[in-house]
This record gives structure tokens, C-alpha cells and sequence, in this order.
């Protein structure tokens, strides 16, 4: 007779039965469910767990009380109901249960949600970052004046709220991209950033400061693609439009960076990681100046888990296949949990 594993996974995503205000037509499309399966296909291969994947949120509270799991996995980045207001609502609500899960706890997501926070808190750790400036929803006084620059919200995931005119270079178009922003997000406050012109880097780690923290290899944006006149940012088009060039022309290959360069990144972001309490996963993006210096761009402390996004990506440089990613995330949380060292990342386990 076969036992069955003894330890219980339950997997956790976005609700596909709901609206999701962050997706075109508010809906969850074809890709959304590919990339879905992919993952639930993938922890399925895992033998040595026992795995449920919900996409349901009717059930989540009730039935977290009645049946809980051995570790949550946390992949809800849509938030609850598909909230993204509400993202931290899960791990909160899994600490009140003493229920386990993976990825950052809900203090890491408040602060790594404010963008602003997160730049003043790296630059105060010389972190180098862009030159930035806070705009309040409410305030319509005097525009920075540095072009070009980019605009943003202060609070936002999924790009959402950069588009492929977010980048400008006078002050009527700063006035034009700031009035439809607060017309898309309304109360939303905004960033005046400068533009960084350079190459786009990811960095990711998987692990705990306390357990073994190991950084991927590094990625990079390739925009060579992309028709001429379109500003090589990865905007909400690249995320949510598969008809853009944005979507289509953009991919991602393995950084080419200086080794010095490269070690700095990985330092910082180790230090960023224990600083704004991470944990199991992170990744951290950074844009290069016209000088070459990376800054840091923002904190992903849940970063995109599906097999075509970034970490998946940098997973691959190493060697790691998608599954061999997902358990290392698994891997990482249940050494947290126990105090144990985590199972070093040259040595990949396949299902």
C-alpha cells in the first residue's frame, strides 16, 4: 500500500471567479489560467507533499479554520477577492490562525507597497537611488522641472498606472500623464522620478538571512526589440496587453554585469532583505543611469511566481527548473519555521 505524504501544502492564488480591477476587462485571461495550471502542474509533480491549490476565496475563511494546512503557500498577489489593498489580508489572517505560509509577512508588504518609503529607507542605507519627488494626490502646485522623468503612482503593483506615456519630457506632458493618473487611481499620490536611460536589472533571492540566502543569477530587460519611438520601460502594456509590442517584443536574458558590480547589487539587496523583514523570496529591480550606475527602482517582496515571470527566468540561468523553483520557496519557509539550514541552491531537486 502507498502512504500518502504526510506534509500538507495549500497553495493559494488570486480568486478566478471574481473581477480583478487590475486586468484587462477586469477578468482573468487565457494566459492568466495557462500560467495557473503550469504552477499547479508543477507542485502536483512534487511526491514527497501532499498538495491543494485554492482559487476560490469563498472558502478561504472557513475553511482555513476547519482544515489547516502544514504551510500555506502564499501566491495570493492579486489580494483578497482581488483587493490589492487587501494583499496583506492573508498572511494577517494566517498569523491569527498560527498557520504558517510562505513569502513576506503583512508589515514587509505594507512598507515595500509605498515606493517612497522604500527609496528613503535605501538611501539612508547608500543604496543608490534615483532623484525623486513625492506628489500628494491633492497637490497641483509647480512641477519638479527635470525632463526627462518618469511618473508613477506611489502605491501600485503590476505597473499598473505606467503605460508607454508615462516617460516625459516637458512640463504639458507631465500635466497630461498626472491628470489621467488621478483619473485611472483617484487619491492616488504620484513620483516624479528621473528617467534612467540604462540597462534594467533583476535581482533575486531565495532563502533567509537566518537560514542560507542565495541570490540568483541576475537578469536583464532586453528592449532591442521594440519598434522605434517606444520608450523602453516595462509599463502595464508588457503585463497585461498580449497585443502590444510591449508584451510581444520584450524578453529577458541573463545580465552581463562587472563582477564587482554585480557582488554590490547582491550585498544590497541582502542587506534590504533583512532590513524590511523578507522572507523565503524577493526580488529587487534596479535601472541603470546614463553613467552606468544601477539604482534601485523598487522591492518585490511577493514577487510574480508564475513560470514566465522574471524569478522563474533567473531560476533558469541557474539551472533550476520552474518545479525546482517552487521548492526551494517551500524549502526556504518550512528551514524559517524549523531553524534548520536550507538546502543549498546547486543542489536542485526535481519532482
Amino acid at each position: 500500500m502507498i502512504q500518502e505524504p504526510s506534509f500538507r501544502l495549500l497553495v493559494i492564488t488570486g480568486d478566478h471567479h471574481l473581477p480583478d480591477p487590475a486586468k484587462p476587462g477586469e477578468r482573468y485571461n487565457k494566459e492568466d489560467l495557462e500560467t495557473h495550471q503550469a504552477m499547479a502542474d508543477a507542485f502536483e509533480s512534487m511526491d514527497d507533499f501532499s498538495v491543494t491549490v485554492w482559487n476560490d476565496h469563498s472558502r478561504i475563511l472557513d475553511g482555513l479554520r476547519a482544515d489547516p494546512p502544514d504551510l500555506v503557500v502564499n501566491f495570493c498577489d492579486t489580494g483578497y477577492r482581488n483587493q490589492v489593498s487587501q494583499e496583506l489580508a492573508i498572511p494577517a489572517y494566517l498569523d491569527l490562525l498560527g498557520i504558517p505560509c510562505t513569502g513576506a509577512p503583512p508589515a514587509a508588504m505594507i512598507l515595500c507597497y509605498d515606493k517612497q518609503i522604500v527609496r528613503l529607507a535605501a538611501e539612508a542605507m547608500d543604496v543608490a537611488v534615483p532623484r525623486e519627488v513625492f506628489l500628494a494626490a491633492a497637490t497641483d502646485g509647480a512641477l519638479p522641472g527635470f525632463y526627462p522623468a518618469l511618473i508613477k503612482p506611489n502605491r501600485a503593483d503590476g505597473s499598473l498606472g505606467i503605460t508607454k506615456d508615462a516617460v516625459i519630457h516637458d512640463a504639458p506632458a507631465a500635466r497630461s500623464y498626472l491628470a489621467w493618473l488621478r483619473k485611472i487611481l483617484p487619491g492616488a499620490d504620484a513620483l516624479y522620478q528621473d528617467y534612467l536611460p540604462g540597462p534594467e536589472y533583476g535581482i533575486g533571492l531565495i532563502g533567509n538571512p537566518e537560514t542560507g540566502l542565495v541570490a540568483l543569477p541576475p537578469l536583464e530587460v532586453d528592449f532591442s526589440k521594440l519598434p522605434p519611438g517606444f520608450n523602453p520601460i516595462l509599463s502595464y502594456e508588457s503585463k497585461s496587453i498580449p497585443d502590444s509590442p510591449y508584451w510581444t517584443d520584450i524578453s529577458f536574458k541573463r545580465a552581463d554585469l562587472p563582477a564587482n558590480v554585480e557582488a554590490r547589487m547582491i550585498e544590497d539587496c541582502k542587506r534590504l532583505f533583512k532590513r524590511f523583514g523578507l522572507r523565503d523570496y524577493a526580488r529587487f529591480d534596479f535601472r541603470c543611469a546614463a553613467d552606468g550606475e544601477p539604482k534601485l527602482m523598487e522591492i518585490n517582496p511577493n514577487p510574480a511566481w508564475g513560470n514566465d515571470g522574471k524569478l522563474a527566468f533567473m531560476s533558469g540561468f541557474a539551472g533550476l527548473s520552474y518545479a525546482d523553483m517552487l521548492r526551494l520557496i517551500v524549502e526556504a519557509a518550512r528551514a524559517r519555521i524549523a531553524g534548520n539550514q536550507a538546502i543549498p541552491l546547486h543542489t536542485p531537486r526535481s519532482g
